[in-house]
């Protein structure tokens, strides 16, 4: 589960921004409580947070931060060997200073079913090389530095790896020796099959799967047919509950079946004289027919792994009662036993309540892009910006830019520019 995200220097975001998926006092019900301990009181993990703001004021460069840093997990070792340096690296663009100056990266992470251990790992990046990087894990509560490693003097330097105390065993030397400076730690540790760091490693690779509404959605239709179709991976549950959602979701879709004679997954129709018919996939099906088809296989691996999606713009391509229900499906414990996560970004305030349905997200699972006049993005969570009480319209007061993270606009401004514009053109015609 992720309990944390840290980034600076990524995109629109230059000052340091932390996204928290722990519970606050603000919380009704929606936590779930894990064996993790701070103060001595078990801490509860947010099976879903939202992130709202006006156009252009950051919130898909925050899921992009997740992604550029799973990316890196997975690629540095042999991927930026190709290349020297950091050649993948998005500092912020405004300020020419930004280019020199490190990008941070760091989740804080609760791993394993039975006894979970939270760890913390972070690394620093210039164009150059990797400057910093660290892990740090809590099996009993208390602090153990695993590893701690700085950049050396040249750029042709190692640096230097710190393994204070006995927490972090086998051949440490080995994977330092293999380690470039421009490659992580952890990524050379689990090439080499590391058994304590590989678990760090294995939730990168089954975590932070990015979900669009644009040019991806074509993609991942065919990868979910696909999934249906590969009895490997879809067994009858899956299936069936695959079925079971788009049922759910009103569109007029009886279940999936496979066509005996080309193998093709088709989605059978209710008719008008009872019986169920077949459409064809691509030419027949409603766009909003594929949005949700493409939306429910990412989902539904998700769930069964207990994983952390990412859905950017989630109100694009599903209607708000459907959105709604989606996270009502992230925090029901039945519908959701292993724990999956979602964050996502929206403009749609009709998720904030009572417009279309009872509010599905607690106040601190609201969280706000806000871009300064330099171009810098703050992310903070709702409840930071003016306390909201319980029995507020989170919907109208947010639209009502109590929170901030809404366009600097009154009523009529666009066309009243617009005219303005067309009587000067007039005028020095």
């Amino acid at each position: 589960m992720l309990l944390s995200f840290r980034v600076a220097n990524h995109r629109s975001i230059r000052e340091e921004q932390e996204l928290s998926l722990v519970a606050t006092e603000f919380n009704e019900s929606t936590g779930r409580e894990t064996a993790l301990r701070q103060d001595g009181r078990p801490v509860s993990v947010l099976p879903a947070v939202g992130i709202f703001g006006a156009n252009a004021s950051g919130k898909s460069n925050a899921l992009s931060a997740l992604r550029f840093m799973r990316r890196a997990v997975l690629e540095s070792f042999a991927e930026w060997g190709k290349d020297s340096g950091v050649a993948v690296r998005e500092p912020y663009a405004l300020d020419p200073a930004a280019r020199e100056e490190t990008s941070l990266f760091e989740v804080e992470l609760l791993l394993g079913r039975r006894n979970p251990v939270r760890y913390t790992y972070g690394f620093e990046l210039s164009d150059e090389r990797v400057e910093a990087e660290w892990l740090h894990a809590y099996p009993s509560g208390r602090r153990q530095v695993w590893f701690d490693r700085e950049a050396g003097r040249s750029e042709e330097d190692g640096g230097e790896f710190h393994f204070p105390g006995t927490g972090l065993k086998g051949a440490k030397d080995t994977v330092v020796s293999l380690t470039r400076p421009n490659a992580l730690f952890l990524t050379v540790a689990a090439t080499l099959n590391h058994t304590q760091l590989s678990p760090v490693h294995r939730w990168f690779i089954d975590n932070l799967w990015l979900v669009t509404s644009g040019a991806d959605v074509p993609a991942r239709t065919q990868w979910t047919r696909d999934l249906l179709a590969d009895p490997k991976r879809a067994d009858d549950k899956l299936r069936e509950r695959f079925n079971a959602l788009l049922k759910a979701a009103d569109l007029g879709i009886g279940e999936v079946t496979t066509d005996p004679d080309s193998g093709e997954i088709q989605l059978l129709h209710h008719a008008s004289d009872g019986s169920e018919q077949p459409l064809d996939f691509l030419r027949q099906e409603s766009l909003g027919t594929h949005a949700w088809f493409a939306f429910l296989g990412p989902l539904l691996v998700t769930l069964k792994q207990g994983g952390t999606l990412l859905a950017d713009e989630l109100d694009s391509s599903l209607h708000p009662l459907l959105a709604a229900e989606v996270l009502r499906l992230f925090q029901d414990r039945k519908a959701n036993p292993d724990g999956a996560q979602l964050i996502f970004t929206t403009h749609d305030a009709t998720l904030l309540g009572p417009s279309v349905a009872e509010r599905p997200l607690d106040r601190d699972q609201v969280w706000i892009t806000l871009k300064a006049p330099t171009g810098e993005t703050s992310l903070y969570p709702l409840t930071a910006a003016r306390k909201a009480r319980k029995d507020d319209n989170l919907e109208r007061r947010y639209l009502h830019g109590h929170y901030g993270g809404t366009p600097r606009l009154d009523s009529g401004d666009i066309a009243r520019a617009l005219a303005r514009l067309e009587e000067e053109l007039k005028a020095t015609a």
